[in-house]
């Protein structure tokens, strides 16, 4: 009861707790994948794969979804930091693997921030001569193609809602291990440190836009695709 009266007094001094979106996500992208929702109905329980998840609430495009209803799969190659998935994802399937445009071994690098950690050598050796971050270790690691893991993993007949992809260079390798005519997401967010007039030309954008799927929102880090054949 106290609790409640402290709420209510809250919300009469500071309105905008009412129309506000908490948002997980590093700039923001949960907030603005949920604008093209938010006039579905409510009971939507929608469906995410998470490809380079990194943790449940930090930096996480997911964790407004899955605290409304939603759930999906996420995919984290870190060991420790998949054990978080296991605590507080239950509704998940939380996979401790790599994906990779081919099933094999990769070497895959960790930082002392783990978010930064991928598969780019280049990248991660140019991270490495900064003063923030330390090369931890350099690992061989298994490595599968995302077709494979929606094979085994994807329930049957489930509609995904969107991909997040945030793989530290790595990203067009996930997009061209993935079977675009069985798993087509209606939107994708996916990192990108580039600005939108610079987008001819980048085999990223080039990329989806072959697939049909043309961008609708822009965060700092991340584009927001959406695909043309379907409308929501």
């Amino acid at each position: 009861m106290f609790r409640k009266k402290i709420g209510d007094i809250l919300k009469r001094l500071f309105p905008q707790v009412l129309f506000s979106t908490k948002s997980f996500a590093q700039d923001g992208e949960d907030v603005l994948l949920n604008s093209f929702y938010k006039y579905k109905k409510r009971k939507h329980k929608g469906f995410y794969v998470d490809i380079g998840a990194h943790h449940p609430f930090r930096f996480s495009n997911t964790a407004f979804f899955y605290r409304n209803g939603w759930k999906g799969i996420n995919i984290e190659p870190t060991p420790h930091l998949i054990q978080a998935f296991y605590r507080h994802r239950k509704r998940d399937q939380n996979l401790n693997i790599a994906v990779s445009d081919h099933a094999g071994m990769l070497t895959f690098f960790e930082f002392n921030e783990p978010a930064i950690n991928g598969f780019d050598e280049k990248l991660s050796m140019e991270r490495a001569q900064l003063p923030q971050y330390k090369l931890l270790a350099k690992r061989d690691i298994a490595v599968y193609t995302l077709k494979d893991v929606l094979d085994k993993h994807l329930p049957k007949g489930q509609q995904i809602d969107f991909f997040t992809i945030d793989v530290e260079g790595h990203d067009l390798n996930i997009l061209k291990s993935n079977d675009w005519q069985n798993y087509k997401p209606l939107f994708i967010l996916i990192e990108g440190e580039f600005y939108m007039e610079s987008l001819k030309g980048n085999d990223i954008h080039d990329y989806l836009k072959e697939r049909n799927y043309k961008i609708v929102a822009k965060a700092k880090r991340t584009l927001l695709y959406k695909t043309e054949e379907v409308s929501i």
